[in-house]
């Protein structure tokens, strides 16, 4: 390992300390005060929308910058107008018989693409101070520039509103060593990670909860019954958005037949280029490595670029490739999720013929993402939907814009899981709601014992005024009881010989439950008689062992965690 890793791990290791210090006292700020925070970090980033859109452009070659400029806008002011009034502390629900109460997580690791830097960094940190986390942000190497300008932007909007410093911290040497150390650390609470498959299974096997997004390879069916030309325009819309670096975009076009010679003049009527069969095989060999895996010099490359570069003459106003396409899977280039302004073009005939393909092209790449229909039969769209192996189905929309909530009533989010079907923990566009953990005060509702029962409504009343006695209390009391009964011993031992025998393996076994205590390089350590959850965390952060007995009453919880995090030592 180099010295730039071992850099970069300690860099992490460090950050994570610092971040969890300040999810302390983050988690201990008002609703008032997260509120205004996340204001003024939001209006920083929405002003600045346009010179980090172009840092982004600049630093990766990817996209448009007035593109980039938008994701940011809609990053800053959509995601954060929509969650304003979500409740983050305290009490956010009271149904009566249950109450919810919000919790934080600690700190979040956030790993931050290079296809959708600023805006991916933007979203990640109002989400998580939101919900009263700290954040650590993993850049993409080949945008950490970026990614740590939108970073201190929003940190230092937050800081004059009374957010600590080290609650937002961007790792200045990101290599996947570092990202690794990151997201093992033990006071990781939580990962937000978005990026290549790989990076999202190193996320998953790292032990901890971790929302990791999946890719995208949208399919597109235009059934018989839609407007042809709003369809084109919206998939056009979509897919040459940013020049198709958002994982939702479309990258294949399913055309019912009956429909196909009006679709395809569409598309050639508004900047949609079909090449023919030996320029589409020209280009298919630029969008493919040797290794057949998506060619990175092509993502958020323009048409005309991509054309230039296999040596394939089009249109000067071209803003889309397409090409037919005679099947899906690795002897179809085209069937891939491309991340550029290509679309792969099929026929089918029919709403089933159709479904079928674009649930193969989602099974070839792209499961529990995103798929998209173009239709005005409400039924057609809901059976198309039921097939569909996607978590978003985007109906009459560019899929781009409506899957991240943009164009459609779903929560606006730059992260979309793809669900069980993508191996993902969930099927959302991840916002503050999956960086809480809700606890619920439960009343008894369904009385076990009837004529005992408690309404719900006067639960509350059971609720003692005083507050319930301290675990030392708890313990003096119990002491207090154990010297009585052993003051009572002797005399039973005088009263009978017979009760004295039987009184004497008393004393044993009450001698036995006394604990040894342990001498250690000159350090006597008495062992505890009880041990809970929190008890270990404690020893966990302090980096210390917890002595105890075979008599030493350990909670399951306490257990489970001590023997994973190997705090205990026996006596």
């Amino acid at each position: 390992m180099g010295d730039t890793d071992l850099i970069s791990q300690q860099e992490a290791r460090d950050a994570v300390e610092a971040a969890h210090r300040a999810s302390l006292s983050v988690a201990k700020l008002d609703q008032t005060r997260i509120d205004e925070i996340c204001e003024a970090m939001a209006g920083a980033a929405l002003a600045e929308s346009a010179r980090l859109g172009q840092l982004a452009h600049d630093e990766t070659g990817f996209g448009k910058a007035e593109d980039k400029r938008e994701k940011n806008r809609f990053a800053a002011e959509d995601v954060w107008t929509h969650f304003r009034g979500l409740k983050t502390v305290g009490v956010v629900s009271d149904k009566g018989s249950i109450v919810e109460i919000a919790s934080p997580r600690g700190v979040v690791a956030a790993i931050i693409p290079s296809t959708n830097p600023t805006s991916t960094a933007i979203f990640k940190i109002i989400i998580s101070i939101k919900s009263r986390n700290s954040i650590v942000l993993s850049p993409h190497p080949s945008a950490a520039r970026c990614i740590a300008e939108t970073a201190r932007v929003m940190r230092e909007a937050g800081v004059k509103h009374g957010l600590p410093g080290e609650a937002v911290i961007c790792l200045a040497n990101s290599t996947i060593e570092g990202t690794e150390a990151l997201m093992k650390h033990k006071k990781t609470a939580v990962i937000l990670a978005t990026g290549g498959i790989g990076l999202v299974r190193a996320a998953y096997s790292s032990g901890k909860p971790a929302f990791g997004v999946g890719p995208g390879n949208v399919p597109v069916f235009i059934e018989r019954t839609a407007n042809v030309e709003k369809a084109v325009s919206d998939i056009l819309t979509g897919t040459c958005f940013d020049n198709g670096t958002i994982c939702a975009s479309e990258q294949s076009v399913v055309v019912d037949a009956p429909i196909s010679d009006e679709v395809r003049d569409q598309f050639k009527r508004q900047g949609g280029h079909f090449l023919s069969s030996s320029e589409a095989d020209a280009v298919a060999k630029i969008l493919l490595t040797p290794q057949r895996t998506l060619n990175a010099g092509i993502v958020g490359k323009s048409a005309d670029y991509i054309a230039n570069l296999a040596g394939v003459s089009i249109p000067p106003e071209t803003r889309c490739l397409l090409a037919d396409c005679g099947g899906v899977g690795r002897d179809f280039p085209w069937s891939i999720e491309k991340l550029s302004p290509t679309l792969a073009y099929f026929v089918v005939d029919g709403l089933e013929a159709g479904a079928n393909r674009c649930e193969e092209i989602l099974k070839f790449g792209g499961m529990g993402h995103t798929a998209g229909m173009h239709t005005q039969s409400r039924d057609a769209a809901v059976r198309y939907g039921q097939q569909m192996p996607a978590s978003r189905v985007v109906i009459n929309s560019p899929t781009t814009h409506g899957a991240i909530g943009l164009s459609t009533d779903l929560p606006p989010s730059m992260t979309l899981g793809c669900g069980s079907w993508g191996g993902n923990v969930t099927s959302d566009n991840v916002s503050p709601v999956n960086l809480m953990d809700i606890k619920r005060v439960a009343f008894e509702s369904k009385p076990v014992n009837k004529r005992q029962s408690v309404q719900p409504q006067k639960a509350a009343a059971m609720i003692p005024d005083k507050p319930l006695p301290k675990r030392e209390q708890i313990a003096a009391i119990v002491d207090g009881f154990l010297s009585r009964k052993l003051a009572d011993l002797p005399k039973v031992q005088e009263a009978s010989p017979q009760v004295a025998e039987t009184a004497s393996p008393v004393k044993t076994v009450i001698h036995e439950l006394r604990p040894q205590s342990l001498t250690e390089n000159g350090v006597k350590h008495e062992p505890v008689d009880f041990v809970s959850e929190g008890d270990v965390r404690a020893a966990v952060d302090k980096g210390v062992k917890i002595y105890i007995t075979s008599k030493t009453i350990v909670t399951p919880a306490a257990r489970d965690l001590g023997e994973e995090r190997e705090v205990f030592a026996k006596v």
